[in-house]
């Protein structure tokens, strides 16, 4: 059994990596509450992913946003009520396709996904400050492998003029 800060001959033991990353998500819920505790009573951490889903897709189909958030279109429909009488989100007809409605944020639901994504990402940077230079560089290997293998996209560096939100 590997115990944590002991990782000798545990580079190939699948058991003790899930436990280093369950740990390790346990702490980023627990930060991504934390970043969400200022809007909690309007947005939900699944409301919240939404916002970020069309703040990085930009304006989408409902299916589409069900079939990426991994949720049944009625869910995703009750989601995006929620967010619309709140004034996060709002509908428009497509342009394209004059038949079909688009999701997309309005501004306060924009300013609502970088204010958060602000306090999450100080947060993290105050935590990965902790690390000495050698840990950080594991850390960004490691990351990268385990963000790859979950065909997670990467976030650009916070002063990519891409996104204030971290993402592309």
């Amino acid at each position: 059994m590997v115990e944590r800060g002991s990782h000798e001959g545990a580079t190939d033991d699948v058991d003790a990596v899930t436990r280093e990353v369950l740990t390790a998500s346990r702490l980023l819920v627990a930060v991504s509450a934390r970043s969400l505790s200022a809007v909690e009573d309007r947005v939900t951490l699944p409301q919240f992913r939404m916002l970020v889903v069309l703040s990085t897709r930009g304006a989408s189909k409902l299916v589409a946003l069900a079939e990426f958030l991994h949720v049944a279109p009625s869910t995703a429909m009750r989601m995006v009520d929620r967010l619309i009488a709140a004034g996060l989100a709002d509908r428009q007809v497509n342009p394209d396709n004059r038949r079909e409605t688009l999701l997309r944020l309005t501004p306060e639901g924009r300013r609502t996904v970088e204010e958060v994504t602000a306090r999450r990402r100080a947060e993290i940077a105050a935590i990965v400050e902790r690390l000495g230079p050698e840990q950080r560089l594991v850390l960004i290997g490691a990351l990268a492998a385990f963000n790859e293998a979950g065909a997670e996209p990467s976030a650009p560096a916070a002063d990519t003029e891409l996104s204030p939100l971290g993402w592309e």
